[in-house]
C-alpha cells in the first residue's frame, strides 16, 4: 500500500478534516513564495522590513512600490487544481475547516466557505483612522497612479494582510477546530512560521503533510508525508475519489 493509497483511506474513514495551507499550495498560480528557494525574500527581492508594521507607519511607500509590482500577478493568477480539491472535500462534507496562511484570496476563488485567512488577505483594505474597507479594485487605481492610498478622510489604508508585529486572525477559533479532527492536512507548508505551524499539534487524529522538500516537523508525528508537488498530488486524490 502506497501513501497515495493510505491517504485515500484516510479521507474516506474520516468525519472531520482540518486542513493548513501555505505558500506552496499558490506558487502553480504563478505566486511567489517567501522564504523558498525563489521566494522573494531568497531572491532578496523585497527586504523583510517591507511587512514590518512599525516601518510601514512611519513609511509606507516600499511597502505600496511593492504591492504595485504584485498587482498584475495577483490579477493574473487563478485556483489551482490543489485549492479546487479542498474545496470539492468542503463541498462533500469532509473538510469542515481551511486554515489558509496566504494573502492571495485563491481559496474562496476555488469555492471553500469555511476559511480562516490567518495571516489575512489583499483581496480588501481598510481605513486605519475611520475603519472605512476598500476592495481590491478600488485600492488597485490608487496604488497604479504611483500614490500612497489614503482614505477620503485623511487616513491610511492599510491592506487586511497580518504584518510582522502583528497579531494573526482567528487562531482561537482554528486551535478548536483543530483539536475536534480526526484528519489533519498540511498542504503547501513547510510549517516554519508560527503559530500557524503549531496547529497541528492539537490535532488528535492523522496527520498527513504535502509538501515538496523538508518540514519542520516530529517526523514521529507524521502519518504520511507525500513529498511531491501540490497539483500532482491533486490530480491524483481528485481521480480516485471521484472514481
Amino acid at each position: 500500500m502506497n501513501e497515495y493509497d493510505v491517504l485515500e483511506r484516510y479521507i474516506h474513514e474520516s468525519n472531520y478534516i482540518v486542513a493548513l495551507t501555505g505558500a506552496g499550495i499558490s506558487t502553480a498560480a504563478g505566486i511567489p513564495d517567501f522564504r523558498g528557494e525563489k521566494g522573494i525574500y531568497t531572491l532578496g527581492i523585497v527586504p523583510e522590513r517591507v511587512f514590518d508594521i512599525d516601518y510601514f507607519l512611519r513609511d509606507p511607500r516600499p511597502f505600496y512600490e511593492f504591492t504595485r509590482r504584485m498587482i498584475e500577478t495577483l490579477e493574473g493568477s487563478g485556483p489551482t487544481r490543489m485549492h479546487r480539491f479542498l474545496a470539492y472535500l468542503e463541498e462533500i462534507g469532509k473538510l469542515k475547516l481551511l486554515v489558509t496562511q496566504n494573502i492571495d484570496g485563491l481559496h474562496t476563488l476555488a469555492g471553500s466557505k469555511n476559511v480562516i485567512e490567518i495571516h489575512g488577505s489583499y483581496r480588501r483594505s481598510f481605513c486605519l483612522n475611520c475603519g472605512k474597507e476598500y476592495d481590491f479594485s478600488e485600492v488597485k487605481e490608487m496604488i497604479l497612479k504611483n500614490t500612497v492610498p489614503y482614505c477620503s478622510c485623511g487616513g491610511l489604508i492599510k491592506p487586511d494582510v497580518v504584518f510582522f508585529g502583528e497579531g494573526v486572525k482567528g487562531f482561537e477559533e482554528a486551535r478548536q477546530h483543530a483539536c475536534l479532527s480526526d484528519l489533519f492536512l498540511v498542504v503547501g507548508s513547510s510549517l516554519q512560521v508560527q503559530p500557524a505551524s503549531l496547529l497541528p499539534y492539537f490535532s488528535p487524529g492523522k496527520l498527513v503533510i504535502i509538501n515538496k522538500g523538508p518540514v519542520a516537523f516530529p517526523r514521529s508525528r507524521i502519518d504520511v508525508h507525500i513529498d511531491e508537488d501540490c497539483e500532482k498530488v491533486a490530480e491524483e486524490l481528485m481521480r480516485r475519489l471521484k472514481k
